[in-house]
C-alpha cells in the first residue's frame, strides 16, 4: 500500500491493534445505559426538560443549520404539502433556539433532545458517520 492509499480511511477502518472487548449486542446494551445515565443526570443536574426532535425540517426557512456553510442537506419534497421541500436535519442548533420560544420556556430553563441526523458531506473513518445520533 502506497502512503496516498495508507492515508485515505474507510468507513471499515480500524486500528490494526483494535480487539473488542465486548460482542455487538453488548455495545448496544452499554450505549443504551450509558446514553440513559448521562440524559437522567444532565437533565436533573440542569433543570432541562427533554423534548422531541424533528428528524426534517422545511428546506429554505433557515432552521437547518449547515454547520461550517458547505455541508449540503438530503432533500425530499412531500406531495401531500404541496410537494414542499423538506430537508434532514444536520444540526439541531437553531431548531432548538425556535424551540425554547415556541414552547415558552423562560432565561434559566432549557431542553435536550435525542437527535438522529444525516450529514453526507461528512469525512468518514473507524469514529464518524453520515449517520449521527
Amino acid at each position: 500500500m502506497n502512503e496516498k492509499e495508507q492515508s485515505m480511511v474507510t468507513v471499515n477502518d480500524l486500528p490494526r491493534d483494535y480487539k473488542p472487548l465486548l460482542n455487538t449486542r453488548e455495545v448496544e446494551t452499554a450505549i443504551k445505559d450509558i446514553k440513559d445515565f448521562f440524559e437522567r443526570n444532565l437533565a436533573a443536574a440542569l433543570g432541562l426538560q427533554r423534548v422531541t426532535a424533528p428528524l426534517f425540517v422545511r428546506g429554505g426557512t433557515g432552521i437547518n443549520d449547515d454547520l461550517n456553510g458547505t455541508e449540503q442537506p438530503v432533500r425530499f419534497r412531500v406531495k401531500e404539502d404541496g410537494d414542499a421541500p423538506m430537508e434532514i436535519v444536520q444540526s439541531l442548533a437553531k431548531w432548538k433556539r425556535l424551540a425554547l420560544k415556541r414552547y415558552g420556556y423562560q432565561v434559566g430553563e432549557g431542553i435536550y433532545t435525542d437527535m438522529n441526523a444525516l450529514r453526507p458531506d461528512e469525512t468518514l473513518d473507524s469514529i464518524h458517520s453520515i449517520y449521527v445520533d
